[in-house]
């Protein structure tokens, strides 16, 4: 446990002084499908620039916390706010009611999100995929949305394949190709849902390291992973939920190292006991090139 939990946090040096108020505010946030509480009263704060990691077993809640961020499920309870604004409600004669779909999307319009699948069109190439939405959405000349995608896969380290249609491109060639889309909005926070876990173990690096750069260009990020290892050199924060609720949250070092939490000791047990590589230190290759 400790090698993860010695790794320094690259994301970190952006000073708390420098970020005001929260850019994402949750409080008691709660959702239901059918009879399942899924989130149970879910509090939580994302300052600008920082980089929040949520982690959690399977089914504890994180992926549709994720998407109560970006209004793609409805959520039962409580208040999600988006640069200090309601999302997904609004008040009226002081009752809350449903809100229209151009105010939601006017409330998350500064949001991106990247999905465990890619969802490219197979039938436009890399190029087509980023413009597509800067194109129909922000209705930008044809001359300027290529100008503005071209310069997103240069981003992500995809300048050489934009005429590459998703059938021709790795699974990790894909997935930046998916960031760079979201990135061409112009987000001022990204979304992230295990958006390495449909890859081959070697792909995953070239993944992250784009989300590296992100972190250390200072983007506001909130991520939904497994990369233990991504966590502990680049989130500000470390969220662990479990059956809905946040068990515990804290630097990295306090979540890894200090765990104390006897749910998210057997959580993180498991974890090195299926990635025992993490145990051979902090200075080993592997652990580097994550």
């Amino acid at each position: 446990m400790n090698a993860i939990a010695d790794m320094p946090s690259s994301a970190s040096t952006v000073a708390q002084s420098q970020r005001g108020a929260p850019l994402i505010e949750v409080r008691d946030l709660r959702k239901r499908f059918g009879e399942v509480e899924v989130l149970r009263g879910v509090d939580l704060e994302i300052a600008r620039s920082e980089v929040v990691c949520i982690i959690g077993p399977s089914g504890s809640g994180k992926s549709t916390l994720l998407r109560c961020l970006a209004a793609l499920e409805t959520y039962d309870h409580g208040d999600v706010r988006i640069e200090g604004e309601l999302l997904g409600y609004s008040e009226r004669n002081g009752k809350r009611v449903r809100a229209s779909q151009a105010d939601i999307n006017r409330v998350r319009r500064n949001v991106g999100m990247v999905f465990q699948q890619f969802n490219l069109w197979p039938h436009m190439t890399a190029l087509g995929n980023v413009m597509e939405a800067l194109l129909r959405v922000q209705r930008l000349s044809h001359n300027e949305a290529r100008r503005r995608a071209n310069a997103m896969l240069e981003t992500v380290g995809l300048s050489h394949k934009g005429d590459a249609y998703p059938a021709k491109l790795s699974g990790g060639q894909q997935q930046r190709v998916a960031i760079a889309r979201a990135l061409a909005m112009e987000p001022h926070i990204m979304l992230f849902d295990e958006p390495t876990s449909a890859l081959d173990p070697e792909l995953v690096g070239e993944v992250l390291q784009v989300m590296k750069q992100l972190a250390r260009d200072s983007m506001t990020m909130a991520v939904v992973t497994h990369e233990m290892g991504f966590a502990a050199q680049v989130a500000d924060k470390v969220v662990f939920i479990d059956e809905g609720r946040i068990a515990v949250q804290g630097k990295p070092r306090e979540v890894f190292h200090d765990a104390g939490q006897p749910r998210l000791r057997q959580f993180l047990q498991n974890y090195f006991d299926r990635n025992a590589f993490w145990a051979r230190g902090p200075d080993d290759a592997d652990a580097e090139a994550l």
